[in-house]
């Protein structure tokens, strides 16, 4: 899983959830996670999440960190799997740095507040998952909770990293793990 963290601001739209975003833009092929701050504002057109269309829930987040990936090779059952194991890889970093977290399916909540949003969807030819982690909080349609404005983590880039390289790894270990036993 090759990990790049984009040191520019780009504005999520959901359009960036497509496939070989990553490569056509960043010239990175394969699976690969990407991390990048902006404003983030997906409207009911461009949402991939039915039950958001539903209920009439556009996202908008004045200021967030984005986390895309593309994973080939794999279903839509295990891009889930492997999206609620790059949240649970956030919530992880989360404690490390002593902040309680809880984590309901795939969205991490703060005191309450929701920190995260998370999809992951099937494209014709990989899985795509992006995750945002709110940076502010306000100017949010609802109670947020956010990494700088609540949780006081001001090096955004170093935490993106790091969630990157243990979500990286965490693949790496668990191909691993399934070439070193053997069969009955």
């Amino acid at each position: 899983m090759k990990t790049l963290y984009i040191d520019k601001d780009i504005k999520y739209i959901g359009s960036q959830l497509a496939p070989h975003w990553i490569y056509k833009n960043f010239k990175i092929q394969g699976d690969a996670i990407v991390a990048f701050c902006g404003e983030c504002e997906v409207k009911l057109t461009e949402m991939v999440d039915i039950e958001d269309v539903i209920n009439n829930e556009p996202i908008y987040s004045k200021y967030m960190l984005s986390f895309i990936s593309e994973q080939f090779g794999i279903n839509l059952t295990e891009g889930v799997l492997r999206q609620r194991l790059l949240v649970t890889c956030i919530k992880e970093a989360l404690e490390r740095r002593g902040i309680q977290v809880l984590r309901n399916g795939d969205d991490l909540f703060i005191n309450g507040k929701k920190l995260s949003v998370s999809i992951a969807t099937k494209s014709v030819t990989s899985v795509l998952i992006h995750t945002g982690l709110n940076i502010l909080s306000e100017g949010a349609p609802i109670p947020v909770s956010a990494l700088k404005t609540d949780l006081g983590i001001e090096n955004i880039k170093e935490f993106a990293i790091e969630v990157m390289e243990k979500y990286s790894e965490e693949l790496q270990d668990i191909i691993l793990a399934m070439t070193k036993v053997r069969g009955v």
